[in-house]
């Protein structure tokens, strides 16, 4: 399966940010993708933590979900939609939800981000907590035979997820992780690839991570380097900055290759 990891520097224009992803998408389709993944946000990077809350949408409803959806549908693949904020009854505070779309439309998954960023280096400082609530569920999907974990930026730092989504009960390990993401430019320079390629190889699998890359009209700067990760943890394709789409092949020959030679999935004794 041909997969696609979509790079944007997303502004705080709703309608010209899902145009960016319609465009990039049909770029991968085109390319011969058959599941596109988009970076966290990729809708609306916000100026103050609480102005995403004016864009949540009700589950199931809103011109995020519905573009989405659409894109899907019109090019036959499947999509892993970034994040974008969805409403709870509490008012003050939204779910940062990963929304994923089968090749026909219908929403397949869904999976809310399950820890919240906290950062102070006395220059910078970010707390999702100030309008997010965290989800509580790890969640993966199949898609044409191939099983996909959902996480989302800073779940990153957190192997145990992964751990939990690959030694599900009754389920086999992914083949895929998903890890849409925003990472400051701080965080990413010093962790971003570190992090991804040990998630590729602790889990034997690949890793898409698609990502906001550069200076967004906010003034915050997004580490990017959108990359696409093989179950040894060699990287297959990256861009560094700016929009863009980064493509590569998930072989299932790849991934049995990986896990018989050495099968440190089974050796697991925690």
């Amino acid at each position: 399966m041909k997969i696609a990891a979509i790079q944007t520097v997303s502004s705080t224009n709703v309608e010209r940010n899902l145009a960016t992803a319609r465009r990039l998408i049909a770029q991968a389709a085109a390319e011969g993708a058959q599941l596109v993944a988009l970076p966290e946000y990729f809708c609306f990077i916000a100026a103050a933590d609480q102005d995403k809350l004016a864009i949540a949408e009700t589950p199931g409803d809103g011109p995020i979900q519905q573009a989405l959806s659409e894109a899907a549908r019109e090019h036959g693949v499947w999509i892993i939609g970034g994040t974008l904020p969805i409403r709870i009854p509490d008012a003050t505070l939204a779910l940062n939800a990963s929304c994923v779309y089968a090749p026909d439309g219908r929403l397949a998954a869904r999976y809310d981000k399950m820890h919240l960023f906290r950062y102070d280096n006395g220059r910078e400082s970010y707390d999702e907590g100030r309008a997010l609530r965290a989800g509580d569920e790890p969640v993966a999907f199949d898609a044409d035979g191939f099983r996909v974990g959902l996480s989302v930026c800073y779940d990153l730092r957190f192997p145990e997820l992964y751990r939990a989504l690959s030694f599900a009960d009754g389920e086999p390990p992914c083949d895929l992780i998903a890890v849409p993401a925003a990472f400051t430019y701080t965080t990413g320079r010093a962790h971003w690839e570190l992090l991804l390629r040990a998630r590729a190889v602790e889990n034997q699998c690949y890793v898409i991570a698609p990502a906001q890359g550069g200076t967004h009209e906010t003034g915050r700067r997004t580490w990017g380097h959108s990359m696409i990760v093989d179950p040894w943890g060699e990287v297959l394709g990256v861009l560094p900055e700016g929009e863009g789409v980064v493509i590569a092949e998930m072989d299932r020959e790849r991934i049995a290759s990986v896990r018989s030679q050495l099968p440190a999935l089974t050796h697991r004794r925690l």
